[in-house]
């Protein structure tokens, strides 16, 4: 059965372009109401205006920033049912010789604690209306990115903290999109390389493609990667290495891990 998405209110953080802007063509051509959030206020404006939504700006390293874009959303549309925590940027630096603490530090304060800030004030709102949130992630949250290798451990974050999350809070969806390269202005220092070596670059309308199978789902916990030549679907986690007995079995209906519930306890 079609999901009716007429009515509701998504927030879109890096909005002004790229999978964020093509998200929110996408959702107010289905009846959602868009909040997008950027630092770029004027490419953001021409968005909302596009979409009929409104715009803010939000620095996502700034909790406060997220604080006020769910405020706007809520403000003028009522009410929150998809957080969609998409800004994020590539790094650009190893850890090696040419290691720069200053781009490590915002490379990880936009791509994950964007995200953290984000889930924190987004999650009440959605879990009133039993909405969603939905992180971009990225292939190399799944896999290994030698030559990116900051940029994968902020992304494999994403993916670590959205699958916790949806173990923390059943009542609302918590899942990750995760594209290969993707036609957005985050590659634009790859681009050549890419091309040399062969590799594809995704269609922006893929990866959306794959979010809107996200956001008409049903799962939680999940990441989807995106990926030429494959159709899209939940990455398999197989035979993870718990919860489990001392025999190696697995306990079955361990929804939430032993440290959870010792706290819960404690």
């Amino acid at each position: 059965m079609p999901v009716e998405l007429t009515g509701k209110v998504a927030l879109i953080t890096g909005g002004s372009n790229g999978i964020g802007a093509a998200a929110a063509r996408r959702l107010a051509a289905l009846g959602v109401r868009v909040v997008v959030a950027d630092v770029d206020e004027e490419q953001g404006k021409l968005v909302a205006d596009e979409v009929g939504g409104v715009f803010v700006r939000c620095d996502v390293t700034v909790a406060a920033d997220s604080a006020a874009a769910v405020d706007v959303a809520v403000r003028e549309f009522g009410g929150l049912d998809i957080a969609f925590l998409n800004a994020g940027i590539g790094t650009g630096c190893s850890l090696g010789d040419d290691f720069d603490v200053e781009i490590y530090r915002r490379a990880m304060a936009i791509n994950l604690d964007g995200v953290v800030y984000g889930v924190h004030h987004a999650l009440p709102h959605v879990r009133s209306r039993g909405g969603q949130i939905i992180a971009t992630a990225s292939m190399a949250g799944l896999m290994p990115m030698p030559g990116d290798p900051v940029y994968g451990a902020n992304k494999a974050a994403v993916v670590g903290l959205v699958r916790s999350l949806a173990g923390a809070y059943p009542d609302v969806r918590v899942n990750a999109l995760c594209p290969a390269f993707a036609d957005t202005n985050i590659i634009t220092p790859l681009r050549s390389t890419l091309d040399e070596i062969g590799m594809p670059i995704l269609p922006v309308s893929a990866v959306v493609d794959t979010f809107m199978s996200i956001v008409e789902g049903s799962g939680t916990g999940e990441a989807w990667f995106v990926q030429a030549g494959r159709e899209s679907e939940p990455f398999g986690f197989r035979n993870p290495p718990g919860p489990r007995a001392a025999d190696g079995s697995r306990i079955e209906g361990a929804r939430k891990d032993p440290v959870s519930l010792a706290l819960k306890e404690n």
